[in-house]
């Protein structure tokens, strides 16, 4: 059974910057792609960043130039950068995964979620 555990949230000042981690384990297969998703009372879901099986990135045009997806050789460690924080970026992380060459096309395909990660953002 896969298994994702987020880490690294917490609370920083607008223009800070923090890294988020999941350990990931348990796929049965080695095509998979990994994502970030969060999540805020307002706005809903929205698929930050996501990892490819051939290694390629895709970002929301929100975070694009700020943050960076990125994951250990192993693949067992997923990592999110996020760099120049906006109050607008404050949501729970979770960490996402989906067997398949490709990243799904919408974030309701996703199987497998982690527990979530909260970043805060204060002005």
């Amino acid at each position: 059974q896969v298994q994702l555990v987020e880490s690294g949230g917490g609370s920083v000042q607008s223009g800070g910057s923090l890294r988020l981690s999941c350990a990931a384990s348990g796929f049965a297969h080695s095509k998979y792609c990994m994502g970030w998703i969060r999540q805020t009372p307002g706005k809903g879901r929205e698929e930050v960043a996501t990892l490819a099986d051939d290694g390629s990135a895709a970002y929301a045009d929100s975070v694009k130039g700020r943050f960076t997806i990125s994951q250990d050789n192993d693949r067992k460690t997923l990592y999110l950068q996020m760099n120049d924080l906006k109050s607008e970026d404050a949501a729970m992380y979770y960490c996402t995964a989906e067997y398949g060459t490709w990243c799904p096309k919408w974030v309701d395909e996703y199987d497998y979620w982690g527990q979530g990660t909260q970043v805060t953002v204060s002005e």
